[in-house]
C-alpha cells in the first residue's frame, strides 16, 4: 500500500525533497505545507504555515500521513517533532532539545567545548559594553554571531574594527534580530575554505554524505553580506576519504554522543559547517537539518530511495541501510531578487523556466515564488534554485549557468562564481 508523506517548508530544499520522495515506489501522495509556486508540480500544496503545529498535526491525522519530513530550522527549534510525537505521528527531524545545537549558538559552542570538538576560540556576551570591550581587546578580523535563529543572516564576519562595532550596535542596541539577539557569540576569525558536512543520524548511528560547498555571501569572491546561501556544489574532490574519516571521528561522532549523553539524541540530520584550516577542520556552526542549497545537490546525486532513508532514521535502522550515490557532480545556483538580503520588491513575472529545464540534466527548484492570476511571480529574496548534474564539475557548472541564462524577471541577481572554488581546488 502506497504511503502518504507531508513535507513542511517553503524553500527549494523542501521542493527538492518532495521531488525526490515522489520517485519512491513506496510513496503515494506527497503534500507540501505551505510550499511555493513550484511545489505544485510534484506535490499537492497545503496552505498551512510551518509554525502552525496544531493545524499541521490535524492535517497529518486526517490524510493518514505515514511520515512527515521537516525542512526548515524554525519549527524544529520550536518543538514540532515533540508536538507530533505526542500525537502519535511519525516525523523525521530532531526534538527541540536536540535542535538546540542549531537554535542556540551559545549552547552549540558550549557543547563543542565540553566535547573537545575543534572550533574557533569564543566568548558569550549579554551586555553590549562588555562585548564591545572584548572586541576592542581582540581586534579584527573577528566574527560576531547572534545566538538565536535568523535564517542564515546572523553571522557577521568583520574584517575591520568599524565593521565589528557596527555589528554589535545593530545586534545588541538596535535589536534588528529581536529576541534572537539576547546573546552574542564572539569568536576568532578562521581562514581556509569552508565546506558543508551532512551526517544522517538515527540517534545512535550516523552516515556521512559526500562533501558539499555552500556560497554564503551575496557577492562574488565571498564578499558582502551573509545570505541563506547563493549556490552549492558537490562532491568536493579535494576533500579526501581521510579528511572525512577525521571529521567523523573528531566532529560528528563527538557531537552526536554529547547530545545523547544529555538525554536528547539527534534523529535526523546533523550539518556542521567547517573551515578547513591549516591546523585541520574546525567547526563554524552546527545545523540540525539539511542545508539549503546543499539539499538540492544531494537530492540530485542520491541514487537511494530517500523515503526508505528517512524511515531508517525514524525506526533506528540506519545500520541496516546503505546509501547509494550517482556518479558525477551537481551544482545549484540561486537566483535572487535585486536588493536581497536587504530590501527587495516582489511580484515580478518570471519567465524561461521551461526553457531552462530543457538544458540536459537541469531541474529548477522554487523558493520565493507564487502563482498570481495564472502567472508565476517573485515572492521572496531567494527566488529559484537552478540545479544541474554532469559527469564533471566543470560541465555541471556550465549547464547550470546556461539554464540560468534562460530565466528572466526584473532585477534578478545571481553570483557568477558558484563552483569556482571547488574547481580551483584547495
Amino acid at each position: 500500500m502506497a504511503e502518504n508523506v507531508l513535507v513542511i517548508g517553503t524553500y527549494p530544499r523542501e521542493h527538492a525533497i518532495a521531488w525526490k520522495l515522489k520517485q519512491s515506489p513506496r510513496v503515494g501522495k506527497v503534500y507540501v505545507a505551505p510550499g511555493n509556486g513550484g511545489t505544485g508540480n510534484v506535490a499537492e500544496t497545503v496552505p498551512i504555515g510551518v509554525m502552525e503545529f496544531e493545524k499541521l498535526a490535524a492535517f497529518a491525522l486526517e490524510k493518514k500521513i505515514s511520515l512527515t519530513v521537516v525542512g526548515p530550522e524554525n519549527p524544529l527549534g520550536e518543538g514540532i517533532v515533540d508536538y507530533f510525537q505526542a500525537k502519535g505521528l511519525r516525523i523525521w527531524g530532531p526534538t527541540k532539545a536536540a535542535a538546540q545545537i542549531e537554535s542556540s549558538k551559545a549552547f552549540s559552542k558550549q557543547l563543542m567545548a565540553d566535547a573537545n570538538i575543534p572550533t574557533a576560540e569564543f566568548k558569550i556576551f549579554t551586555e553590549h559594553a562588555e562585548a564591545l570591550a572584548y572586541v576592542r581587546e581582540k581586534g579584527a578580523p573577528i566574527v560576531i554571531k547572534v545566538d538565536g535563529m535568523v535564517f542564515g543572516k546572523g553571522a557577521y564576519v568583520c574584517m575591520t574594527m568599524e565593521e565589528a562595532e557596527m555589528a554589535l550596535k545593530e545586534i545588541m542596541l538596535d535589536n534588528v534580530h529581536h529576541a534572537a539577539s539576547s546573546k552574542v557569540v564572539i569568536e576568532e576569525f578562521l581562514d581556509g575554505q569552508e565546506i558543508s558536512i551532512h551526517a544522517l543520524s538515527d540517534g545512535e548511528t550516523s552516515v556521512i554524505f559526500p562533501t558539499s560547498q555552500d556560497h554564503k555571501t551575496i557577492g562574488e569572491n565571498d564578499t558582502g553580506k551573509m545570505t541563506g546561501g547563493m549556490g552549492a556544489a558537490a562532491p568536493i574532490s579535494w576533500v579526501s576519504k581521510e579528511n572525512l574519516a577525521d571529521i567523523d571521528t573528531r566532529v560528528v561522532r563527538p557531537a552526536l554522543h554529547a547530545l545523547a549523553q544529555r538525554g536528547s539524541p539527534l534523529v535526523g540530520m546533523l550539518y556542521p559547517g567547517l573551515k578547513m584550516t591549516s591546523k585541520g577542520p574546525k567547526v563554524l556552526e552546527f545545523n540540525a537539518r539539511f542545508g539549503c542549497p546543499e539539499a538540492e545537490v544531494y537530492m540530485r546525486l542520491m541514487k537511494s530511495d530517500v523515503f526508505e532513508l528517512f524511515n531508517a532514521c525514524v525506526e533506528g535502522a540506519l545500520p541496516d541501510f546503505t546509501i547509494e550515490w550517482n556518479s558525477g557532480f551537481a551544482v545549484t545556483i540561486i537566483i535572487a531578487s535585486g536588493g536581497y538580503p536587504d530590501e527587495y520588491k516582489k511580484g515580478f513575472p518570471i519567465t524561461g523556466i521551461d526553457e531552462a529545464e530543457r538544458v540536459p540534466d537541469v531541474v529548477v527548484f522554487h523558493a520565493g515564488t507564487k502563482q498570481a492570476s495564472g502567472q508565476l511571480v517573485t515572492d521572496g529574496g531567494r527566488v529559484l534554485s537552478v540545479s544541474a548534474t554532469s559527469k564533471t564539475l566543470q560541465e555541471a557548472v556550465e549547464r547550470a549557468y546556461e539554464a540560468v541564462g534562460k530565466i528572466h524577471f526584473e532585477g534578478m541577481y545571481y553570483r557568477r562564481d558558484i563552483g569556482a572554488k571547488a574547481l580551483s581546488g584547495k
